[in-house]
């Protein structure tokens, strides 16, 4: 069973994506992560995430680096939001998250183009999303802990920002697919969000 959650930052996707794969026994992808490496590896080699030369070059990562911690932190998700608009790049990445989605046994795959590029054939595909205030409000509350000088509008304009250019991006934008359920999370717990995520998988697939 393969199983694609897609959504924009901080909608509960990635955690939505862990607890299926839990429940269902699936290996799991936070598909994020690659572009995020690539991200840190450009801004640690000082080029510009503009450039699609810099861009494509942040790929070649070692694997070790999808373990280090700096790809959660807010700067990191800028570039990975700013490398991922470079056709270049999703191409160079789009092989290994193929290959994962398609291994025996199945798995399930976060991110943003999953349902719609790459694991179109999905056994079960969710959107999940919530308001922009609300994801801002999320990510203000993980930074706080450890940078007390965290700043919530600014967090919400970052937020803003690359949600405008994952949709708008010319290859693979981020967007629901027309058999994806939809998952709105504004106002539901961690807990609701992922029973509410099974329940719309098992209507898809008749597992349980």
């Amino acid at each position: 069973m393969i199983i694609a959650v897609d959504g924009p930052a901080a909608s509960g996707k990635g955690t939505i994506a862990r607890e299926l794969a839990a429940h269902y026994g699936l290996a799991w992808l936070d598909t994020g992560l690659l572009y995020r490496a690539v991200g840190v590896s450009v801004m640690r080699a000082e080029a510009d995430p503009e450039d699609s030369d810099a861009a494509l070059a942040g790929c070649d990562f070692a694997d070790d680096l999808l373990e280090d911690p700096e790809l959660r932190s807010e700067r990191a998700g800028n570039y990975a939001s700013r490398v991922s608009v470079h056709p270049a790049v999703r191409a160079a990445l789009i092989e290994r998250q193929e290959r994962f989605a398609n291994q025996p046994g199945g798995a399930v795959l976060d991110g943003r183009d999953i349902g719609t590029v790459i694991a179109p054939h999905a056994d079960a595909k969710l959107f999940v999303t919530a308001s922009a205030q609300a994801r801002a409000d999320r990510r203000f509350a993980d930074e706080v802990k450890s940078n007390p000088d965290a700043d919530r509008d600014a967090i919400l304009a970052d937020i803003e920002a690359r949600d405008e250019r994952d949709s708008e991006r010319s290859s693979a934008p981020l967007k629901r697919a027309d058999d994806a359920d939809l998952l709105d999370t504004t106002n539901l717990t961690i807990s609701a969000a992922v029973q509410r995520a099974i329940a719309l998988v098992e209507a898809r697939t008749g597992k349980r």
